[in-house]
């Protein structure tokens, strides 16, 4: 099992979400109920929670005194597969609150027959769920009766194409002081093809894992003194990050960015001015207190909460003038404490606009400036629960490949679509071009979001027209928007089908208010910029995760940490390598030599364990005639080449960085 308990959701279905689930959904439920039969027809006295479809299948958790291992998977599924065979009829039930107390009571909800002294008690808590009013129903198949809202398939004989995949951990209803369950996890299809086809994709996805990858290959290191989620890049992990930051900054010259550097920390005002706190607060590291105002707390006796209440709240001044700027109430009076109790601080940056923001601000600008274009690869750091970090792919720091473009409203439309022509560029040269366009609307029932609604109107019609122009399928998706503005995500398909979010472009009417920023228009009045945030890459860390897996650590050759070994059959040959080896150098390749007492072969082997694009095997023969032989590391032998012939063509395909 992990070490961390998988997080539960307590968020409760409604009956017309439950509804609309689809084929796939209703089968995949309809297989935890035929888990949960095969398991209790093993240890009768299990009690079970609940257990919904999910998006790579199903789940069912449950409380169990023996712990269950994948040793356990095979009877489990013998068991599945019995119940499948028996063709049992899924069969709803309405029924009272009153019946369906007495059935857990008795143990029967969730069980195969009735079990005096071990009541349903998931069962109770979850009828005490149930809302007054909303129908209360049972599922039963075969001696297996469960509380279910449904829906499920007709009959059992339909969850036959089944496999259990993990068991891990799980707090009820996510919630520690529940206690802690099993959560047993299986996955379905509705054809034996179709589950062999995905069974085979998770033996891929287990070959091209990152973190595997990653150490195999000495990639990157994550190390508990440092802190889970802190990516350690090691020399050559750095080189992939290098090569991709060189990459992206050529680009961004060719459109007219300016680099900036900005540092790791900013005022606690600085945040709030712009929303981030207290808005991202539960994403965010804690306020980091100045040294002085920690020992006039501690002297003054300020308890935790009083202190944590002083560092959040905002003086007078800054709410009025956000409020002024903004023309409606966005802080508001009981985030406002008096000058004189507010307490200072600083943290560590969750984002790079404020920084940007301040930068532009810095100097005045004419409406001939604009657009103004900064860019950075600006480290921030988010809190994540730990039972969420997943190697480089979901992390506590990361490097943004971050820009922000001031413009007027009049260049928005050609700004936006530069900015994604930026992301097509980044996509198609490393050959990931099987994606799809996701815009993120605001949901107009929630309060997470800044800004006056006419302007949030303006930046979706934009995002919508430039997401339009690409010539590629798109999708709308409300409540997925920023708190400041919609955003245009790019969500790539790997080569084993599996999605990533990576790139990103957004459209901010918001922060300019917040933070008053102008610029003079022609008719020398001040006038409100418009700022785009975009992000080809998304995080240098997220983004070499899924290269690595993309490309099963087989990195074209302008990214391989190791482009070139030159290997040796014999020491006769060795001087001739150590040329070999010092011109390469200087012609800008990375290359090492192996000049070992070990067997050609085994050099050969390990090269390839190792990935390296090239190997140039040099014996006597070769030192004679002053060649090379090229071996590839998928296309295998090349021939026998003039050192000169192989560096022209490997330098070639370098700089045009071919795939």
């Amino acid at each position: 099992m992990p070490d961390q308990p998988t997080e539960v959701s307590a968020v409760r279905k409604t009956l017309d979400e439950r509804a609309q689930m689809t084929d796939l959904e209703r089968l995949r439920h309809s297989c935890a109920h035929v888990m949960a039969t095969a398991v209790l027809r093993i240890w009768p006295q299990a009690q079970f929670a609940y257990g919904p479809p999910v998006e790579s299948g199903f789940y069912y958790d449950l409380d169990l005194d023996h712990r269950i291992t994948p040793d356990d998977f095979e009877k489990i599924e013998a068991e599945m597969r019995k119940v499948a065979k028996e063709n049992q009829r899924f069969e709803k039930r309405a029924v009272s609150r009153d019946e369906a107390i007495a059935l857990a009571r008795s143990g029967r909800l969730g069980g195969l027959t009735e079990r005096p002294g071990n009541e349903s008690r998931f069962k109770l808590d979850l009828i005490d769920k149930i809302p007054e009013g909303e129908e209360i129903s049972l599922y039963q198949n075969g001696e297996f009766l469960d509380l279910c809202a449904g829906p499920h398939v007709n009959y059992t004989s339909k969850c036959k194409n089944v496999k259990l995949m993990s068991v891990a951990a799980a707090f009820y209803m996510g919630d520690e002081s529940k206690g802690q369950l099993q959560r047993l996890y299986g996955t379905a299809f509705e054809s034996k093809e179709a589950l062999e086809e995905h069974l085979l994709q998770l033996e891929e996805a287990k070959k091209r894992d990152h973190r595997k990858l990653g150490r195999d290959l000495k990639l990157f290191h994550i190390d508990e003194d440092v802190g889970q989620g802190l990516i350690l890049w090691t020399p050559n992990g750095s080189v992939i990050r290098q090569e991709l930051q060189n990459f992206i900054s050529e680009e961004l010259r060719k459109q007219g960015y300016s680099q900036v550097f900005t540092p790791h920390i900013g005022k606690l005002e600085l945040y709030k001015t712009s929303g981030h706190f207290p808005y991202y607060k539960e994403s965010q590291f804690g306020p980091i207190m100045a040294n002085d105002d920690m020992q006039v707390a501690a002297e003054a006796g300020c308890s935790c909460a009083e202190l944590m209440a002083r560092l959040d709240a905002v003086s007078s001044r800054l709410a009025e003038q956000v409020n002024e700027r903004a023309g409606r109430e966005i802080i508001s009076p009981d985030r406002v404490m008096a000058d004189d109790r507010l307490m200072d601080g600083f943290m560590l940056k969750p984002m790079n606009c404020p920084h940007h923001i301040k930068i532009f601000d810095s100097q005045p600008h004419s409406y001939r400036d604009l657009p103004v274009r900064l860019a950075e690869f600006g480290t921030v750091y988010r809190w994540e629960q730990s039972g969420e970090l997943n190697g480089m792919t979901r992390v506590r720091g990361f490097t943004q490949d971050d820009a922000h473009l001031f413009c007027t409203e009049d260049q928005v439309a050609a700004e936006v679509l530069g900015c994604l022509s930026l992301v097509k560029i980044v996509l198609t040269t490393l050959g990931m071009q099987d994606y799809r366009v996701r815009v993120g609307l605001r949901d107009p029932d929630s309060t997470k979001y800044t800004g006056n609604p006419e302007n949030w109107d303006k930046a979706e019609a934009a995002c919508r027209a430039a997401a339009g122009s690409l010539g590629v399928p798109f999708t709308e998706e409300p409540g997925e928007a920023a708190f400041y503005g919609p955003k245009i995500d790019f969500v790539v398909r790997d080569v084993i089908g599996r999605e990533w979010q990576l790139g990103t472009v957004q459209v901010d009417y918001n922060l300019p208010i917040r933070f008053d920023l102008t610029y003079t228009g022609a008719d020398n009045k001040p006038h409100r910029p418009v700022m785009i945030h975009r992000a080809p890459f998304g995080s240098m860390e997220r983004f070499t995760g899924v290269l690595i897996e993309h490309f099963a650590g087989n990195f074209p050759t302008w990214l391989n940490p190791e482009q070139v070994r030159v290997v040796t059959i014999s020491e006769k040959a060795d001087d001739f390598a150590r040329q070999v080896h010092a011109d390469l150098l200087a012609a800008g390749l990375r290359t090492t030599l192996d000049v070992s007492s070990d067997k050609v072969g085994a050099k050969i082997r390990n090269a390839q364990i190792e990935k390296v694009a090239y190997m140039l095997v040099v014996g006597q023969k070769e030192a004679e005639a002053g060649v090379v032989s090229v071996r590839h590391r998928n296309r295998g032998d090349l021939g026998v080449q003039p050192v000169a012939d192989f560096l022209q063509e490997v330098l070639a395909e370098i700089r045009e960085r071919r795939l």
